[in-house]
């Protein structure tokens, strides 16, 4: 495990400040982004994952043309979104535009599909929340064939029909690399299991060992089908600091700005100081330094039975000089710790 356990960043290109303590517009964001990327292809993180939102506080709305920009930069890291929404985007343009990243890349594209944790893109694209279980179950059988089939013929409610269709550019050298990123309700689960494809658990908040009950039954619904099971990911928020004290403090106030503007639209309470805490210290946040953070990646790992962990680095207004450093620690001296403590745990095993 320790040797092919794989490494992602995700970020949702979070609107940040500049040194002068003002915001920065979307478009420095985004380039800010894209330097982000490329350093984590140097610093030798295996993936790099970017979001899809709609909204004034996250710049990026179409995370494949952010991803082909630091494919050009780029030979190594594998390129994807964090999420796609797939249930207000049309597949067949989902999987145009992830192969023909696929295809700028050299076969580095992979697409997490999700329905999203913000609804803004619903009114902004025409669809109705009515619809939204449907939506998402619809699509995705029509993007698991266009994945799989090189002619497609589909029928729904939901847009219209195909019959016998291709749809180009196809994937060079193989299927495009897939994913559906659940949040926690078991129909998801057993759905990415039902078109057998890896499941990617968005863990962000609460001990993450309370997400085994779902591993199992991911697990269990692969056993019923007769097939072997694909690899399971998380995705939790996280930064890396020198220090554990500089970590929390650096992180705290962009974190808790964000959590606390979202949390008025959905009627959370403010984040007090000590909930961040205990999040640190026993919850979803793998903040620290470190060696802090590559034990607790690492127990996160053991205990889901993971095959991949994906450290969701921006938070907020966090600078972009401190994300930098932070994927520089988490490239040079997280990974190879996690790697390091996997391999000895497998050895004692």
């Amino acid at each position: 495990m320790a040797q092919t356990f794989e490494f992602g960043l995700d970020t949702f290109g979070d609107v940040t400040v500049g040194r002068d303590g003002k915001l920065l517009t979307h478009a420095q964001v985004i380039r800010n982004v894209i330097a982000e990327g490329v350093l984590a292809d140097e610093v030798g993180v295996d993936a790099f994952g970017v979001g899809e939102h709609h909204r004034p506080d996250f710049s990026v709305s179409a995370p494949e043309v952010v991803l082909a920009g630091i494919a050009g930069r780029t030979r190594r890291i594998r390129l994807g979104s964090a999420v796609t929404v797939l249930s207000s985007d049309d597949p067949v343009r989902v999987f145009e535009r992830f192969s023909t990243l696929n295809a700028a890349s050299d076969g580095r594209a992979e697409v997490t599909l999700g329905r999203g944790s913000f609804t803004e893109s619903f009114p902004l694209f025409g669809y109705d929340l009515a619809d939204y279980d449907v939506l998402f179950e619809e699509k995705l059988e029509l993007f698991a064939a266009l994945v799989r089939q090189e002619a497609v013929t589909w029928q729904g409610q939901t847009r219209a029909p195909l019959q016998n269709q291709r749809v180009f550019p196809p994937v060079d050298g193989g299927p495009l690399r897939v994913r559906v990123g659940v949040g926690g309700t078991p129909e998801s689960v057993v759905r990415a299991a039902r078109y057998d494809f890896p499941l990617a658990l968005a863990i962000i908040g609460g001990d993450p060992a309370r997400f085994r009950p779902y591993v199992d039954l991911y697990h269990r619904a692969f056993a019923q089908l007769g097939r072997p099971p694909q690899l399971v990911a998380v995705h939790s928020p996280g930064y890396v600091a020198p220090s554990d004290e500089q970590a929390r403090e650096e992180y705290w106030q962009g974190y808790k700005a964000m959590h606390d503007r979202i949390g008025a639209e959905r009627g959370w309470p403010p984040m007090a100081r000590a909930v961040f805490e205990r999040e640190v210290e026993h919850g979803a946040l793998h903040v620290g330094a470190p060696d802090t953070v590559a034990r607790k990646i690492a127990r996160t790992a053991t205990t889901l039975g993971l095959g991949r962990f994906d450290l969701k680095y921006s938070a907020g207004t966090l600078a972009h000089d401190k994300l930098m450093r932070c994927i520089e620690l988490y490239g040079t001296r997280v990974i190879p710790t996690v790697r390091e403590l996997l391999a000895r745990e497998l050895s004692e095993a």
